[in-house]
């Protein structure tokens, strides 16, 4: 289930932040690590509701359905580094739920709803080294099919270290969602 992010949250979105340190910062590679996390994720929150609100941003919680318990975020902003696409889709899921499909049913749920605007292109970025990330990413991309835009490719600054993310574009519009 994906809820709006928004400041009643803040203490769940933290807890599930710090139980998945550091890998959650591929996700969200602003975070200084050597800040604390909270006010960080504050600051955050607090942009996203600005900024959804006028549209330039949107970022849900992934919350279980049967106990409210938040495990993880989606969403997009207009950080896009290809020259092709409107929004940049991210996610993460906390790491004791990860391989349970919601990383892949919210990113479905998110890119069918950003396509009831109209006809977009979405950009998705993934560090190679990413292993789970990568086949979530390529599921997506193949079910939506996407395509793999090299020349979207950038480098992305991670806890100080750079490393060359892959592109991949995937056009939304109205209509159903594949299947």
């Amino acid at each position: 289930m994906l809820r709006p992010a928004s400041k009643p949250h803040i203490p769940e979105i933290v807890e599930a932040f710090e139980e998945t340190w550091p890998d959650v910062i591929r996700a969200m590679p602003w975070i200084n690590p050597d800040k604390e996390i909270k006010p960080q994720i504050e600051d955050f929150i607090g942009d996203t509701e600005r900024k959804g609100r006028t549209g330039l941003l949107h970022h849900w919680i992934m919350i279980r359905p049967w106990d409210g318990y938040v495990i993880g975020l989606v969403g997009f902003d207009r950080a896009t580094r290809s020259d092709r696409a409107t929004w940049n889709l991210g996610y993460w899921v906390r790491s004791s739920e990860q391989r349970h499909g919601y990383a892949r049913r919210s990113i479905d749920a998110a890119l069918g709803w950003l396509g009831q605007v109209g006809e977009l292109i979405v950009e998705v970025k993934v560090d190679p080294n990413n292993i789970p990330g990568s086949k979530t990413v390529l599921r997506t991309v193949r079910k939506w099919k996407g395509e793999r835009y090299v020349s979207g490719d950038s480098a992305i600054t991670v806890a100080g270290v750079r490393t060359l993310h892959e592109c991949h574009l995937i056009e939304v519009g109205p209509g159903p969602a594949p299947l």
